[in-house]
């Protein structure tokens, strides 16, 4: 926003000078069991442009290793902006966390809304329950192939941001000023944080600019 614009080799160069290395991220958590395949179809495949907010959303599950415990984060990311629109943080990886997820999620979507949902085939998005709650609120269910990460890359990549920008690069006392500090982060990303691809806005501020 300042106006600065500096090569990615420049980069490197200023953070070899200091000493700078990026953190290698650790194994990623999955969460695949049951059927493969036999639930949704891949409707993104890959394309996650939308022309308008709330056309395109993708979720997922990334686990946070914290203070000796394992924290688990279920956002949904809206593909319009990349705005984290709903998101529950738990200790546990069950489907209560996907069921507040979706309740955070149902605040803000219309009925009938006929969006697509993007997910990877982990147990939790191959549940009965999960299924039928999106029917009911008018949301189509996608889902990525097998073993392709890919598939799903725009979630992986948020994920790769928050870990590099916050997670890896801050301490933490414990496990609840993680979540408070989370929290913080995320409405940072939201408000502040901005994208070359959102023309140097914010996910937050593309979105009004979209609308007004």
């Amino acid at each position: 926003k300042k106006g600065f614009q500096i090569n990615h080799k420049t980069v490197y160069k200023l953070m070899k000078e200091m000493g700078l290395k990026s953190i290698v991220r650790p194994k990623k958590y999955r969460s695949y069991k049951g059927n493969i395949g036999k639930v949704a179809p891949n409707l993104i495949n890959r394309k996650f442009e939308a022309c308008k907010p709330l056309q395109k959303l993708a979720t997922d599950i990334t686990q946070i290793n914290i203070c000796g415990e394992k924290i688990y984060l279920s956002p949904v990311l809206d593909m319009f902006n990349s705005e984290i629109i709903a998101y529950d943080v738990s200790r546990n990886p069950d489907f209560n966390q996907v069921l507040n997820m979706l309740n955070f999620l149902f605040k803000i979507m219309p009925n009938g809304s006929n969006a697509v949902l993007h997910s990877d085939q982990g147990w939790q998005y191959q549940h009965k329950r999960y299924q039928h709650l999106l029917k009911e609120k008018g949301i189509r269910q996608s889902m990525s192939r097998k073993g392709n990460c890919l598939d799903n890359s725009i979630m992986e990549n948020f994920f790769a941001i928050l870990k590099s920008e916050f997670v890896y690069i801050e301490d933490f006392s414990n496990v609840d000023e993680f979540i408070s500090r989370l929290d913080e982060y995320i409405l940072y990303y939201n408000n502040k944080r901005i994208k070359s691809k959102l023309k140097g806005l914010s996910p937050v501020e593309y979105r009004i600019q979209s609308v007004s």
